[in-house]
């Protein structure tokens, strides 16, 4: 399958299904020397496995992460790096009523329309379950931005109508509670509302906001590559994800010249802006200050309410999807979006260090 693979220096290529044996995620570019171990992809792994509260779903998954190749004593070797995560608890039969149906929401169709062929056990390649691959690799591509001083951060904004107000978002709250959301007093009525939804036999959707605190001025290309576009398209690669914001986004649609720019100044003889709406990018290149995007998540399309659909038939009729889903995928989410921009500014980094010659020179001689 075409498009399974991110990257241009630090590159990655996802395998597996849902329903399959298992999942993983081969990891070429990295530098040889980093400090690597499976602890270290189990961390991010954790935060997104299945089960761990009443608003993911009841499959209950260890997502043992395995390193196969490119670690030795500790350290990663320069070589591909293998991951591999077993699926153990996988129940295909709970989707054997859905075989020639196609799930609102899901990608079901579209499968069938480009493969001729779908894997209808939770949706194949398409199944929310391919982001372990995304997380593993991620995990890699933290460590390496850690040593730099680099650390991408992510939590819920938002859970259907409830916000969490910009003056309010708590980091260090968000991953305290089971809805990954940064406010005490948004969580209380999303939780309500999240509840009030999955007993209903609905579900929710939300916002993610992301910080990438750290980074240097000058990552990103001018053209198409620029940062904005390349977290754009890494964000937006995530199933759930509809929408995605950088800085003010649409908000700067509606406000004047004046409002919008950032106006510059000197502390301790830095280079540094006033405000950030520009969300830490100007023309495609990273200026310093914080990086701030948001993701739009939709709600979760497999719901036990009934619909209606069509078959491959091309028969309209009525469905009703069993099995066990997420009320929401936020929160699982959450770290998703952290490892893309971790993935995404890693190859921007690697990618940058050929842009200046007098730096070139100076790695050289």
């Amino acid at each position: 399958m075409a498009g399974s693979s991110f990257g241009s220096v630090f590159r990655i290529a996802t395998w597996g299904e849902s329903h399959g044996g298992g999942l993983g995620v081969v990891v070429d570019g990295c530098p040889a020397g980093m400090s690597l171990c499976e602890d270290d992809i189990q961390i991010f792994l954790d935060r997104r496995k299945p089960g761990q509260s009443e608003f993911t779903t009841a499959r209950k998954e260890g997502d043992k992460a395995r390193i196969l190749s490119g670690v030795f004593e500790g350290k990663t070797e320069g070589t591909p790096i293998a991951i591999v995560v077993e699926n153990t608890d996988q129940r295909s039969k709970d989707y054997s009523n859905i075989a020639k149906l196609y799930r609102p929401g899901h990608a079901d169709y579209t499968f069938d329309e480009k493969y001729g062929f779908r894997d209808y056990r939770g949706g194949g390649r398409s199944s929310g379950r391919e982001t372990i691959g995304r997380v593993a690799a991620g995990a890699v591509a933290a460590k390496f931005l850690k040593g730099l001083g680099i650390n991408a951060t992510a939590y819920a904004k938002a859970i259907g109508p409830y916000t969490v107000p910009d003056e309010k978002v708590d980091i260090r709250y968000a991953a305290e509670n089971p809805l990954c959301l940064a406010d005490p007093e948004t969580y209380e009525k999303a939780s309500v509302y999240a509840r009030e939804l999955a007993a209903a036999g609905n579900s929710a959707g939300g916002i993610i906001e992301c910080v990438i605190d750290g980074m240097r001025p000058g990552i990103g290309e001018p053209v198409f590559d620029k940062l904005d576009a390349e977290l754009a398209k890494a964000i937006m690669s995530i199933g759930a994800v509809k929408g995605f914001e950088i800085g003010d986004g649409f908000k700067a649609a509606s406000s004047t010249g004046l409002e919008n720019n950032d106006p510059f100044r000197m502390v301790d003889g830095n280079i540094v802006k006033s405000s950030n709406h520009s969300g830490g990018i100007l023309g495609g290149i990273s200026d310093g200050s914080q990086i701030i995007f948001r993701a739009a998540v939709k709600p979760t399309p497999s719901i036990s309410s009934p619909q209606l659909t069509v078959d491959k038939d091309r028969q309209e009729t009525d469905i009703t999807i069993h099995g066990r889903h997420d009320p929401l995928v936020v929160p699982r989410a959450v770290v998703v979006v952290e490892a893309m921009a971790a993935l995404t500014v890693t190859d921007l980094l690697m990618r940058n260090m050929t842009a200046r010659y007098d730096k070139i020179k100076n790695f050289y001689i």
